[in-house]
């Protein structure tokens, strides 16, 4: 296996930071795999996973996202995607990054799998133009936020507004991931939420570039691409022949407990999307490639991918 780093150059110039891992042998290659990670997290973090995913002969790459990881440069700048239209710059630079990996390998199928916020990002990419990835991969998505969300965009715009879009703000933290916290008392840290495992868990909390109380500016660009890719007229424009694999932990709060993931899929299923498939894993939470399960999560990943190569 070949692992490297390096910065790729945005439309408008911003460099991000990108991971990549390959097979020992080009020729080994027979399809990739790109990873658009998480909120308050970074690309660094599914290591493991495309450690496995190479042994298969998937080349995987990942970028951190802007305010996130590398692409941020220090843990000050975590947290803001940009001063304008920040969710769609994020899509753009994924755009950046399949045009890379297509050109190292024209010849073999790019699959796109999105965690949670990086799903959200994932839909909006596919909903504008998935000419050039062969599948989706969705891992705890979630549904509608309904008024919720419009309320949290309406209150993050406030608080940029007089308080700045780079204004950090706890209350927002509070209402998400202190929220998803609630089902898993008496809770051993802030973050139970995330996954069964209390070794990753800890990892997460330890790592000064995960966990970060993020901007006014990011949840309402955030939480704007959230209700826009739930939109059904948003969703009717996607390619009707995009295979769809849904993944998710039925303890998981992002999807309230699968029921955002059922959401998403009969909405896919009402567009018309004619290969769509869900699996929901028993008591897994948030992170299930980060779960004690998460082998059985690889697996079905690979035999996924390997069942839609042309």
């Amino acid at each position: 296996m070949n692992k490297s780093e390096y910065k790729l150059k945005a439309i408008d110039g911003t460099q991000i930071h990108v991971y990549e891992w390959l097979p020992d042998e080009p020729t080994d290659v027979k399809a990739c795999l790109q990873i658009a990670h998480g909120m308050a997290e970074h690309a660094k973090r599914y290591d493991d996973f495309a450690t496995f995913l190479n042994k298969a002969g998937i080349a995987v790459f990942a970028n951190d996202h802007r305010g996130h990881g590398k692409t941020a440069g220090n843990v000050e700048n975590l947290g803001y995607f940009a001063d304008e239209n920040g969710f769609e710059k994020v899509v753009s630079d994924m755009r950046v990054l399949t045009d890379k990996i297509h050109s190292e390998f024209p010849e073999k199928p790019i699959f796109l799998l999105g965690h949670s916020m990086g799903s959200f990002l994932s839909r909006f990419y596919a909903i504008e133009d998935a000419s050039k990835i062969s599948g989706l991969i969705l891992s705890g998505t979630a549904g509608d936020p309904g008024i919720l969300g419009k309320v949290g965009k309406l209150l993050s715009g406030l608080i940029a507004s007089f308080s700045g879009k780079k204004s950090q703000t706890p209350l927002m933290t509070s209402l998400s991931f202190g929220a998803y916290n609630k089902q898993f008392k008496p809770n051993r840290t802030e973050f139970d939420w995330l996954s069964r495992d209390n070794e990753q868990v800890d990892k997460y909390v330890n790592d000064p570039y995960c966990g970060t109380v993020f901007t006014a500016g990011f949840y309402r660009d955030m939480l704007g691409g959230l209700l826009y890719v739930n939109q059904n007229q948003a969703i009717k424009k996607m390619r009707k022949d995009l295979p769809v694999y849904l993944i998710s932990g039925d303890k998981d709060p992002v999807s309230e407990n699968g029921k955002g993931v059922k959401e998403v899929f009969e909405k896919l299923k009402k567009s018309e999307l004619k290969d769509i498939e869900m699996k929901l894993y028993p008591d897994a939470r948030h992170e299930i490639l980060n779960e004690i399960n998460k082998e059985e999560v690889y697996y079905d990943v690979l035999s996924w991918i390997n069942n839609h190569l042309k």
